[in-house]
């Protein structure tokens, strides 16, 4: 099933393409892509190239563990993201490792490690759906994390599912149009709120 962004200037065809599926098919994710998509993770952008993204990631054929991960979701996401061929968590370092201070960038370079992860996923053919939905403590206790890690995000990560294979109670956000602001609503010039300059260019 695919979803192109309606976008109203041409961009690459893997950011268009990329979109969140609730419903995943029963194809399982070979290791070597799943391989892939965290070594473009690791090639992510950060701060002072301190790399503070963790994952913690578990495929269906390892029940145990992808039980595991699927245990710090919130009941909705357990819901549906338990049929996704593979799910992780995304953790990060708060504290710099060089003198202990607080890496205000952590959840932004997370974020950037999670963004190539998902393009090269949607390179391969595959689709991610990020979650801010989890349960930080259940993950903090089930796998001993230090005080300095912080538990943020999950992710399922298959081959997003036909709308007619997706259950009932989904299909209405499965088969959702695509939206999102125009530029002018958070692109801003020489004042908040008023669109920069270069949006009226053309």
């Amino acid at each position: 099933m695919k979803k192109p962004a309606p976008a109203d200037r041409p961009i690459h065809p893997l950011l268009a393409d990329r979109w969140s599926p609730y419903a995943f098919t029963n194809e399982s994710v070979a290791g070597s892509d799943l391989l892939a998509l965290f070594e473009a993770a690791r090639w992510a952008a950060s701060s002072y190239n301190e790399q503070p993204w963790r994952f913690i990631a578990a495929r269906r054929e390892e029940p145990d563990a992808f039980e595991k991960v699927l245990s710090c979701l919130v009941p909705f996401n357990r819901s549906w993201a338990g049929h996704a061929p593979a799910l992780a968590l995304g953790l990060l370092q708060t504290l710099r490792p060089g003198d202990g201070s607080p890496n205000r960038a952590a959840e932004h370079d997370l974020g950037l490690a999670a963004a190539s992860l998902t393009v090269e996923a949607t390179h391969r053919g595959l689709s991610v759906h990020q979650m801010s939905g989890i349960v930080a403590d259940r993950v903090r206790e089930a796998y001993d994390l230090p005080d300095d890690v912080l538990p943020l995000t999950a992710l399922a990560i298959g081959y997003a599912a036909p709308l007619e294979d997706t259950p009932e109670d989904l299909r209405e956000r499965q088969a959702r149009p695509r939206e999102r602001r125009p530029l002018p609503a958070f692109v801003f010039g020489e004042r908040w709120g008023e669109p920069a300059a270069f949006l009226e260019a053309d």
